[in-house]
């Protein structure tokens, strides 16, 4: 495609390219340096543009961005309008926009790409109002390319459309090269399997009816019910086998004709060349040869040797084709040979006797495809009567189902009492661990009532040995406040509560201290064993009341 930027080939989703970038303008190639250019003055209605001095270097441009239809005008007169810039710049081409700004430049977009190239040829012209000589009146122009929105997106959608285009013709050709794909192949059914079965027996049609045949076989058509079908087209297939036979005899027939016709043909053109051989080599004997020319004899020469090359090489294929034949023939002729006859007519019985075996077995098939359809006839619609041997063999399955469900009863019934022994087996064993449990109960309070009747013995041991004598007030005193506190608490206390209650009396007790008093006035203070087994727990309680009664 012609203008197409094969980079913007695949630009959907990309970002916008910057014309900015460097290696993407589009810069038209600079003018030949031995040429020189001569700018010459222009006039126009309102003002004249004077050349640049020739010996000046041209004016420097930036890059062209791609697509580029707006120019840069700066160095304009101050008392230049819009309508001296059009005047001026529509020399150049169809003007679109001009965008002039306060100070001295303004930017005009022409309507092609061309126009531009004939506005840069402005750059360097001075600009003069009239005949006036005020400074502003007059100015340098300098034109130069200009980077626009506009510009760029027109550019991007025509590259798009050039990328489209070329996509489309791409697909279009591949399209075109693309091989045609294959005719569908219908589905069985038995309408289309009795037209597969004509075609089959036409010539014409038959290799596209074994196509159809071979994918039904290969898809798993062949069932029971379509089996008939199925072998009689395979039948059909078979008898083609003959026909190919016959039409291959014909054939080989015909080239046998070809090859005798080829042979007398060969023959005829062989003799021909002989006798142009001699021609010329009777051309090249002394009594006509010195009559020629250098010329005429060397051109008989040529043609002489030429004419002996093709005549050795059809002499050499004819050759060839006899000893073929000799090969196939022996050396005898066929009528003098009686052997030879004998086989001749040995293998024309053979053949017929061929041709008689396959007739007999396609009557056989054919006889075996009516029995198949009767059979399944028979098995479809079923038996209208049943024998005596049917009704006794259903008696006698019936016996056996009634004896089965007897058994089947009993089975189920052997089931239930099994089931009730296991959960009266479950009840008697949740029965002896609940005895066990509560065994282990009354050991456990059995040690504990022997413990504490121990305890007891061996302090009133104790109690008898020691005085129960007092030693200092302090004793007396704490024995009055133990007394008063625990007899608040008819249920006792242990000896940790009793010695955080006196520590707050007296922080130098220990519990020990505490503990020795209360062992040496058992009339007045015993200990008991409260809780069973992790929870035991000794209490200490007051006792004097009890004694006094």
């Amino acid at each position: 495609v012609p203008g197409f930027d094969p980079s913007l080939s695949m630009m959907t989703g990309i970002t916008p390219i910057n014309p900015m970038i460097p290696g993407m303008g589009l810069v038209p190639p600079p003018p030949p340096t031995d040429v020189p250019v001569v700018k010459e003055i222009i006039h126009c209605k309102s003002c004249t543009l004077f050349p640049p001095n020739p010996n000046l270097p041209p004016p420097s441009t930036r890059e062209r961005p791609p697509g580029c239809k707006t120019v840069f005008v700066g160095g304009l007169p101050e008392n230049a309008t819009e309508e001296i810039i059009q005047e001026v710049f529509e020399q150049c081409g169809d003007i679109t926009a001009i965008r002039k700004s306060k100070k001295n430049f303004c930017h005009i977009r022409f309507a092609e790409e061309f126009m531009v190239d004939k506005a840069i040829y402005l750059s360097g012209y001075r600009m003069r109002l009239g005949s006036s000589t005020d400074k502003k009146d007059s100015g340098r122009l300098h034109v130069d390319f200009a980077q626009a929105r506009d510009d760029f997106y027109e550019w991007e959608c025509k590259q798009r459309m050039l990328a489209r285009e070329e996509r489309h013709r791409r697909k279009m050709e591949e399209d075109r090269l693309r091989p045609p794909s294959p005719p569908a192949i219908m589905h069985y059914s038995e309408h289309e399997a009795a037209l597969l079965a004509e075609k089959l027996k036409d010539d014409s049609k038959f290799s596209e009816a074994i196509t159809v045949l071979l994918t039904w076989i290969e898809r798993g058509e062949v069932n029971r019910r379509s089996a008939n079908q199925f072998y009689s087209m395979v039948q059909s297939a078979n008898s083609h086998v003959r026909r190919l036979m016959n039409e291959k005899a014909a054939h080989e027939q015909e080239m046998e004709q070809a090859k005798e016709s080829f042979k007398n043909a060969l023959t005829g053109i062989l003799t021909q060349f002989e006798q142009i051989v001699a021609v010329f080599n009777a051309s090249t004997r002394q009594k006509a040869w010195d009559h020629f020319s250098k010329a005429q004899r060397k051109n008989i020469d040529i043609w002489r040797k030429h004419s002996e090359e093709l005549r050795n090489a059809h002499s050499e294929q004819l050759m060839g084709i006899r000893r073929e034949e000799e090969m196939e023939m022996s050396d005898d002729d066929s009528g003098d040979n009686p052997s030879k006859k004998l086989r001749v007519d040995d293998s024309a019985l053979a053949a017929q006797a061929y041709a008689l075996k396959e007739e007999n077995d396609s009557l056989r098939w054919q006889l075996d495809a009516y029995r198949n359809e009767v059979e399944l006839l028979k098995q479809e619609k079923g038996q209208l009567f049943r024998t005596e041997e049917s009704l006794t063999k259903d008696q006698q399955l019936q016996f056996l189902q009634q004896t089965m469900q007897g058994m089947q009863q009993q089975l189920l019934s052997v089931q239930e009492e099994l089931n009730n022994k296991k959960s009266e087996l479950e009840q008697a064993k949740e029965e002896q661990t609940h005895t066990q449990a509560m065994l282990k109960v009354l050991q456990e309070q059995e040690i504990n009532v022997l413990t504490v009747a121990l305890v007891n013995q061996d302090r009133e041991k104790n109690s008898e040995k020691r005085s129960p004598g007092l030693k200092s007030e302090k004793e007396a005193l704490l024995i009055g406040i133990i007394s008063t506190f625990l007899h608040v608490h008819p249920f006792g206390a242990n000896i940790e509560y009793l010695w955080s209650y006196m520590q707050q009396l007296d922080s130098r007790i220990s519990a020990n201290e505490i503990e020795m008093l209360l062992m040496r006035l058992p009339r007045m203070f015993k200990q008991e064993f409260t809780g069973v087994g992790a929870t035991l727990e000794k209490r200490w309680k007051f006792c004097a009341f009890e004694g006094i009664k």
